[in-house]
């Protein structure tokens, strides 16, 4: 029996297929620090695990397909402390910020169509396009400059009569970029005079550091029928379990739209939105200690990096991730071999490879992600692992 071409097509996650390593690892005894995938070790906020344990309703029943008038009417709160006004109708809520991609490219684009993201990107949006039937066109952007955003011109070049939209992820995912306020106008400009929608990618608004801001899609004039935001609560509240994302916009015909993919899932799971509509309120207090440990976790990282000879790394000032360039030719392999054939004190660590993040041939091959999602204390030792096992696997690869 033959799969579908897009079973055979989508790409398999590079965050999670060398998995199986790290199990063989596990079994022999071996300690691994995971550093491979953005799953915080911060305490998930005590009032949305209240609500998981006071569940008091003896039926657990569908809810709207748009997600409960209570949580949508909160979050409208939510966005206007960052200065996004929004009626409660514009607000879709998802099953996780996965879900409120594909809608997103469900709504915009037909099959064959193509959408443009900066590579190196999330890795699932990969998935997503295949599902959805669109082709994703890089814009490339490289670790020497941090992975800022190319030239108007260079983007305008990757446009043609298929092009549907532009992706973006701010602050991003690998990179941890943060894009300017004057970036993200300039490809709001882009997009407003080619007709092209903009879908934002905002889960990480929070995780900004160094003095940086966020600057919403949302808050750019001009881009009322174009601007599509995506969000989530996943690492905003250290809830990856709890799926719970949306989708919005200001374009009354694609929600519209969206609201009619989202009837043939039914609804958004209730219990989770109760949980999440429980941390509506704790924002600052909860925002102010987690930022500063993330902010140390960032800084330890990336001095540890520094001290690797012949490595091409540029602090980030987003998210909770960081891409090094190293010193060798293939990090896939260097991430297999830490986890089948190294060990210093019975302990090891994985990390993501980062050609998974590229759509581009080769590129990214040489190239690491660290997730900084550990306590300092398991970062340190963490990054002495890594280390030494890197320049072993020097040593042995000759490299």
């Amino acid at each position: 029996m033959k799969l579908s071409n897009r079973a055979v097509d989508v790409q398999e996650s590079p965050i999670r297929k060398l998995m199986p390593y790290a199990n063989k690892a596990r079994e022999k005894g071996i300690d691994i620090y995971h550093l491979n995938i953005g799953q915080p070790d911060i305490e998930t906020p005590k009032e949305i695990l209240n609500e998981y344990r006071n569940f008091g309703s003896k039926i657990l029943a569908y809810g709207p397909s748009q997600g409960l008038d209570l949580y949508r009417k909160n979050l409208m709160r939510y966005y206007k402390r960052h200065n996004i006004e929004l009626e409660v109708d514009d607000i879709v809520v998802t099953t996780a910020g996965s879900e409120a991609i594909v809608f997103a490219l469900l709504s915009t684009c037909n099959y064959g169509d193509e959408i443009l993201i900066p590579e190196p990107f999330y890795t699932n949006y990969n998935g997503f396009a295949t599902m959805t039937g669109v082709k994703i066109i890089p814009i490339t952007t490289f670790a020497v400059n941090g992975f800022q955003l190319p030239d108007s011109n260079v983007i305008k070049k990757l446009i043609t009569a298929k092009t549907k939209a532009i992706i973006l992820c701010n602050p991003g995912n690998p990179t941890g970029v943060v894009y300017s306020r004057a970036e993200v106008e300039r490809v709001a400009k882009i997009a407003r005079e080619n007709n092209l929608y903009i879908i934002s990618d905002e889960v990480y608004r929070e995780f900004v550091y160094d003095g940086s801001s966020h600057t919403s899609i949302l808050n750019i004039k001009g881009l009322k029928d174009q601007a599509i935001m995506v969000d989530s609560i996943s690492k905003r509240y250290s809830a990856c379990g709890a799926r719970i994302g949306c989708l919005i916009s200001r374009n009354k015909k694609l929600i519209a739209s969206v609201i009619k993919f989202a009837q043939a899932r039914l609804c958004p799971p209730t219990i989770d939105q109760l949980a999440a509509n429980a941390a509506i309120d704790i924002e600052e207090e909860y925002f102010k200690d987690i930022l500063a440990e993330y902010n140390e976790r960032r800084n330890l990282v990336f001095s540890e990096l520094q001290k690797i000879d012949d490595i091409i790394c540029v602090k980030p000032t987003g998210a909770f991730y960081i891409i090094a360039k190293l010193p060798i030719k293939d990090s896939e392999d260097f991430t297999r071999w830490m986890l089948e054939k190294f060990s210093y004190e019975n302990e090891t660590v994985m990390v993501a490879p980062a050609q998974g993040f590229y759509t581009t041939t080769n590129l990214g091959k040489d190239e690491i992600r660290i997730a900084y999602i550990l306590n300092v204390n398991d970062l340190k030792r963490a990054m002495l692992i890594f280390r030494k096992g890197l320049e072993e696997y020097k040593k042995i690869r000759k490299e």
